[in-house]
């Protein structure tokens, strides 16, 4: 028995040394020796992981995962199945780091930060009230965006039944095209995460020129906003200087103007 356990264990570790050498070191070397020794569990760790820690990309590991089922680390339906629970696992941590957070609390934090207001938490948790499943389903498919679709589900409490359908659709669909390609692609499965990278950066894009233009627009209608209060104090500050002084306001003046030119 010892001695089975020993060839077991040597096995595993011929088998992960193998995967290593095959894709390279680093951490995409370490995450394809854990595939190879845990099989369809170390999938699901890695993914995890990659879904609590964005910069970690998806189109990296779940390709990897296809690409050891094909070369026999683990069956197919096992990556795929296991890499699924892992994304559902890493979104309800990150559910339930919204869910902390509450909306009274990030009311709180937006409040602090420029350019934000307490406001556009309200309109956002009104806006996934009526939107959130869609949200939280195709967010699943968008690079950059699949992880962080989560905390406002937690923030405005959606429903955990809906929550867990939505995410585990929605992630079915990606990590299956991604883990597929990867078994089909072979040792040719870095392909994906190339064009997935691709489509991620103009993703990024996309989203720093609409944080650039809410930016300036935002800036422009505060510096408008205060422009008009201050507008409004020297008005204010006009009228007490001259009740003070005993004389009466402006259109107080202008209408005896128009009742004594009416008499003359």
């Amino acid at each position: 028995m010892p001695f089975a356990t020993l060839a077991s264990a040597s096995v595993a570790a011929a088998a992960a040394s193998g995967a290593q050498e095959s894709v390279g070191g680093g951490i995409v070397g370490w995450a394809a020796g854990l595939m190879e020794t845990l099989g369809g569990p170390g999938a699901g760790l890695i993914v995890a992981l990659e879904n609590v820690f964005p910069p970690l990309p998806s189109e990296l590991f779940l390709p990897l995962a296809g690409f050891t089922a094909g070369r026999g680390g683990m069956s197919l339906a096992s990556a795929l199945v296991w890499t699924t629970v892992g994304s559902v696992v890493g979104a309800l941590v990150l559910y339930w780091t919204g869910a902390l957070l509450g909306p009274e609390r990030t009311r709180a934090l937006a409040a602090r930060i420029p350019l934000l207001k307490a406001e556009d938490i309200d309109r956002n948790t009104e806006w996934f009230d009526r939107h959130g499943s869609k949200a939280v389903f195709f967010g699943r498919m968008v690079p950059v965006f699949r992880s962080f679709i989560s905390v406002p589900a937690g923030i405005g409490r959606m429903r955990m039944p809906v929550f867990l359908l939505y995410t585990t659709l929605g992630s079915a669909v990606w990590n299956t095209t991604l883990v597929l390609a990867g078994y089909f692609l072979g040792e040719q499965w870095t392909l994906v995460e190339q064009y997935v990278g691709i489509v991620s950066k103009v993703v990024l894009a996309a989203v720093a020129v609409a944080v650039v233009v809410w930016g300036v627009r935002r800036g422009r209608s505060l510096r408008r906003a205060r422009a008009a209060r201050e507008r409004q104090e020297e008005r204010q500050e006009e009228r007490r200087e001259g009740l003070r002084e005993g004389r009466p306001e402006h259109g107080g003046d202008r209408e005896r103007e128009r009742s004594g030119g009416r008499g003359d």
